[in-house]
């Protein structure tokens, strides 16, 4: 199978192609949702069989997967059972919209909806609402959706694009060979916009200024920060920081829906402003329906713009180094404790992206297990394994080794083998990765002037004057980088005497030479 990868070109569409686009997104939508529930229906019937049953209590191995997959074919719990379903709707009003092989790319896609749920990676799938269709495509470029040269024909309708011919990134998609077409709907400032998707076979155009640098990269990713240190450069930023303005244009159109929906049902609220249980009728005024139109389209940019930031930190960690090194975490868990920081900069999706980026790219991404290497706890000048709250942003250790503990954990990341950290390597590296940190810091303190810095940084302002009203001297060194530290390191009375300089050796920690 060869890679594919995809050139997004927006389409030209009038006001009677736009009807006749939406009507067929209907269709679509009636056609998945059929599948979609007959998908369940099988579902239930495998799991009530005495042969999925059977096949369930037989222990792992190939005689497993046989009695599971002749559990399948009994109830007509597969892909192409799924295909034979959906041919009946294109004996219908149906087939005048869609062709026969977009219809079995939506029972394809039902399909694998129910079928992740069905191995517990996915939860239940949902049936879509009216308008909430908006992507359709056709299993290859000789039928039904087909992409011809500047237009897409598709069953008599046909769809001029909006090309530049000075765009590098079109250009090489439009010159490859196309695989399949989709069809894409968007609302922009609630008017409904088209484009086409081409996937295309080979890799997408890599700019010249994206290359991929040599060596290795460790990152420490958090809910709100990201640090990256190479043997050559470093740095420590609030991660997506950009959005924080839109987060508050979304948090006050949010309190103003609630007012309206409050104000327009009375009725559904207890006198002290909770819920009432059971079922009810909700009524939108025409002010809370142009209000939710605004929330919608703020929540479409913040996705983009934070799509484009995250490409822009991807080719900036990949710039650095063909290798990345982090801990492998659960984002889901993220959501616990930091649902809104997680909800704005989706530090999930980031990686999935480094991960593609650096496959198709010829780089490597290297996910290790947190309960062998400890980054955050360990030294690695000592071996002193130090469990440190959250609040402690700094590493302080006895041996005298002081860094801020987020670039602190990325270096530790770089020096990571297999599922355990060589200390042997860190110790090699520390006196000019030291510097390379202190420089990082030096960035972080001189734009950070007249205003409020992250508390996830560990710094702080000095007291007394002003920072904004002084004029920043130019190169910066590590000692007065430091005085923006805490005195004493957050340390507390009596703490040195409870320092584990002799607590045994941490699992996974190898001692270099």
């Amino acid at each position: 199978m060869t890679d594919t990868f995809i050139a997004e070109i927006p389409l030209q569409v009038t006001h009677s192609q736009e009807k006749r686009l939406l009507a067929r997104l209907e269709a679509t939508r009636q056609v998945y949702n059929a599948c979609l529930g007959e998908s369940l229906k099988r579902l239930n019937l495998l799991r009530q069989s005495k042969a999925y049953q059977i096949a369930h209590e037989t222990p792992k191995g190939r005689t497993r997967t046989r009695a599971f997959r002749e559990a399948n074919t009994t109830v007509g719990f597969r892909e192409y059972d799924l295909h034979a379903f959906a041919k009946q709707f294109n004996h219908c009003w149906i087939g005048q919209h869609l062709d026969i092989n977009t219809i079995q790319k939506l029972a394809t896609r039902a399909f694998k909806a129910v079928q992740q749920y069905a191995f517990g990676k996915r939860g239940r799938p949902r049936f879509k609402g009216r308008n909430q269709m908006d992507t359709v495509e056709g299993k290859s470029n000789a039928s039904g959706i087909r992409w011809r040269t500047d237009r897409i024909e598709w069953l008599g309708l046909e769809l001029e694009a909006i090309i530049d011919p000075d765009d590098p990134v079109m250009t090489h998609g439009l010159s490859s060979r196309v695989k399949y077409v989709r069809i894409v709907r968007r609302k922009l400032n609630a008017r409904n916009r088209f484009y086409v998707q081409l996937a295309c076979e080979g890799q997408p155009y890599q700019k010249p200024q994206n290359g991929i640098g040599t060596g290795v990269v460790g990152l420490d990713l958090g809910p709100s920060t990201i640090a990256a240190v190479s043997e050559r450069d470093a740095f420590l930023e609030q991660f997506c920081a950009e959005l924080e303005p839109c987060q508050k244009v979304i948090r006050r159109l949010q309190r103003k829906i609630d007012r309206q929906r409050r104000a327009n049902n009375p009725h559904n609220y207890n006198p002290d402003g909770t819920i009432k249980p059971g079922p009810k009728v909700w009524r939108k005024s025409g002010r809370q329906r142009r209000t939710e139109t605004k929330l919608a389209e703020l929540y479409r940019k913040r996705a983009a713009h934070r799509k484009s930031l995250h490409g822009r930190m991807v080719n900036r960690v990949l710039r650095m180094g063909d290798t990345v090194q982090l801990e492998k975490l659960s984002y889901w868990a993220f959501q616990r404790c930091f649902g809104k920081s997680v909800g704005m900069r989706a530090p999930g999706t980031f990686v999935r992206h480094l991960k593609r980026k650096a496959e198709s790219a010829g780089a490597l991404v290297v996910e290790f297990p947190t309960r062998t290497t400890r980054l955050s706890q360990v030294c690695h000048n000592c071996g002193t394994v130090t469990k440190k709250p959250l609040s402690r942003r700094w590493h302080v250790c006895d041996c005298g080794i002081v860094a801020q503990r987020d670039l602190y954990s990325a270096f530790l990341a770089s020096c990571v083998e297999g599922e355990r950290l060589d200390a042997g390597r860190a110790r090699v590296a520390w006196p000019g990765v030291d510097a390379l940190l202190q420089a990082a810091l030096s960035q972080i303190v001189q734009p950070a002037n007249g205003r409020p810095l992250p508390s996830s940084f560990g710094l702080r302002r000095k007291t007394g004057r002003r920072q904004s009203r002084s004029p920043v001297k130019a190169g910066v060194n590590a000692v007065e980088t430091r005085d923006v530290v805490p005195s004493v390191f957050f340390q507390t009375a009596g703490e040195s005497s409870r320092k584990t300089a002799g607590s045994p050796e941490p699992p996974g920690f190898i001692y270099g030479e």
